[in-house]
């Protein structure tokens, strides 16, 4: 599973770090950081989800006010 994160997007709720502690609050900044995930486009982070805390990262994504956070399993399709 892998998840993707549109920084510009984010309005600085912070319900994703609430669900998932690989997101964390940057409070200078107004936005979520996603550790470990590496920029894959201007302002677009993805990083692949552990088995184990797959249900904590879909969470997260459902309780984005913006749809900032978007998962997709090992095929390729959005689940969240």
């Amino acid at each position: 599973m892998r998840i993707r994160y549109n920084r510009e997007t984010c309005i600085g709720m912070f319900q994703c770090v609430n669900e998932w502690d690989s997101f964390e609050e940057n409070i200078d900044a107004g936005k979520a950081e996603l550790a470990k995930a590496d920029e894959v486009e201007d302002g677009i982070f993805e990083r692949e989800v552990p088995e184990d805390v797959e249900f904590e990262a879909k969470f997260a994504a459902r309780v984005c006010p913006v749809d900032a956070i978007e998962v997709y399993d090992d095929d390729g399709e959005q689940i969240v």
